[in-house]
């Protein structure tokens, strides 16, 4: 018999790694303080009738790796037109034994042994055996969306909202008193999107009208954003997140600002340092809300998003034509960070780089605005292009170099799946597996109290001290 390709110590190098990860942190909760997952799903514990709803229907990691394989967008993201369930999934089938090397190949895998116990290689000769198993147990109560959540020890939830959203599954859940905490997330990127005047002055509309208010100065805007604000506070939230290309800091005036907003509210693009100065006093003022409600907020540097323009015509954002970019993050992050501890509104914070040369960078700035709260500035973990091994090691080696890897917050998700808990498995292996090597080669204290009890606190602790969701 052939043995299985996901084992006890699958990632686990050395016979350190492996007690750190069997006895320290394995069992460990997870907070998933970072995803896209749909609350309503949550809400309503939502099933699945086969894998390629679970793993197709959304997934733009899956979608690129599709496309590099040749196949047909129909079988893709099913657009215009999708092809039926099972075809989708022969085409995921044989995509997988190609993707070799790519972090979809450890996912795919961990994701069949943890949730089904399959321990078949997915390919063309076994899609078929494996999509009906799959989905026989995902008709079952066990595989609803709530008992996926509790199989998975999955603590805490964060979800990624707009502003303008009403939070009442949020709401309804919180009500529930339900054994996991899930909490609104606040994301304003479109009150940034002020080159696109018709998106903004609609999302504005739809913002304005949950508030009853009228909006025609940019003090009026900013009063909108802090009402939303308080709603989500009173709806436990106590997260932002920012996803945008670089930090927005130059210099501006009130009077410029103003002047921009109503020639944007006007119908007309803002172009140029007009944008850039409109962007940097939102980013300002959207932070200063974060720091006055205690929040933690999240920024996402460096995503090139909607590089082809015909894909984006055709299938919109989020559909896999995204990719790293090479956009100017320092001087900008530290001119911002350093206006905010000036007026006293600098709040815990974590930073994420999408370009890995600014890992360095990053971890090195984040030293200059310690101070107040443990490990209050953090270099987030490695996201997106970066989800991989190499890619989490090497944010990990850029902390511990230059910052105390020891107060690190740890994984997330970022994911619009349910099934996409075993990433926590994978980076907690790499994490052991970096740890415990380094501890057989003499570099670290063999001292498993010591290094055992951080990776607890990488795992999950410092994430509970550091967000206290709940209070």
């Amino acid at each position: 018999m052939t043995k299985p390709f996901i084992t006890d110590n699958f990632m686990l190098n050395s016979p350190s790694a492996e007690r750190l990860y069997h006895e320290y942190a394995e069992a460990m909760p997870i907070c998933d303080y970072h995803s896209h997952l749909p609350v309503n799903q949550i809400l309503d514990d939502a099933s699945f009738e086969n894998l390629t709803q679970v793993w197709l229907y959304g997934d733009h990691y899956k979608w690129r790796a599709m496309r590099a394989c040749g196949f047909p967008e129909t079988l893709v993201s099913g657009i215009p037109e999708a092809a039926d369930d099972y075809a989708r999934f022969e085409a995921w089938a044989a995509t997988v034994p190609q993707a070799v090397g790519n972090p979809l190949y450890h996912w795919t895998h961990l994701e069949l042994k943890r949730y089904f116990d399959i321990d078949l290689l997915l390919s063309p000769a076994t899609a078929r055996e494996i999509y009906d198993e799959c989905g026989r147990k995902l008709k079952t109560p066990e595989f609803s969306v709530r008992s996926l959540i509790r199989r998975s020890n999955v603590a805490t939830v964060c979800t990624t909202d707009d502003p303008g959203d009403d939070l009442l599954a949020h709401s309804a859940l919180a009500a529930e008193k339900w054994v996991t905490g899930v909490y609104p997330a606040w994301r304003p990127d479109k009150a940034l999107a002020a080159d696109q005047p018709a998106f903004f002055n609609q999302w504005l509309e739809n913002l304005k009208a949950s508030e009853d208010t009228a909006v025609d100065t940019y003090a009026g805007f900013r009063e909108v954003l802090w009402a939303r604000h308080e709603h989500f506070h009173r709806q436990g939230c106590r997260l932002s997140d920012y996803g945008i290309e670089r930090p927005y800091a130059v210099p501006y005036t009130m009077e410029q600002v103003e002047a921009a907003f109503v020639k944007l509210r006007s119908g007309f693009a803002l172009e140029g340092l007009e944008l850039e100065r409109f962007r940097s006093a939102v980013l300002y003022d959207c932070l200063v809300m974060d720091a006055e409600q205690g929040w933690t907020q999240q920024l996402h540097f460096g995503a090139k998003r909607n590089n082809r323009s015909s894909a984006f015509a055709l299938r919109g954002p989020d559909t896999g034509y995204d990719s790293m970019g090479e956009f100017p993050i320092g001087d900008g992050l530290v001119a911002l960070l350093d206006r905010l501890d000036r007026a006293g509104k600098l709040t815990k914070t974590i930073i994420y780089v999408l370009n890995p040369k600014d890992n360095d960078m990053i971890a090195s700035i984040i030293g200059s605005f310690q101070g107040d709260v443990p490990g209050k500035m953090q270099f987030g973990t490695a996201w997106w292009h970066n989800d991989h091994k190499d890619g989490m090691l090497r944010q990990m080696s850029a902390l511990a170099s230059m910052g105390l890897l020891s107060r690190f917050v740890g994984m997330l998700t970022d994911s619009r799946s349910f099934l996409s808990y075993p990433r926590h498995e994978y980076f907690r292996r790499l994490l052991c597996h970096k740890l415990g090597t380094e501890m057989d080669a003499g570099e670290i204290p063999m001292d498993f109290d010591l290094v055992g009890n951080m990776v607890k606190d990488i795992c999950y602790n410092n994430a509970v001290e550091y967000f206290k969701f709940g209070k």
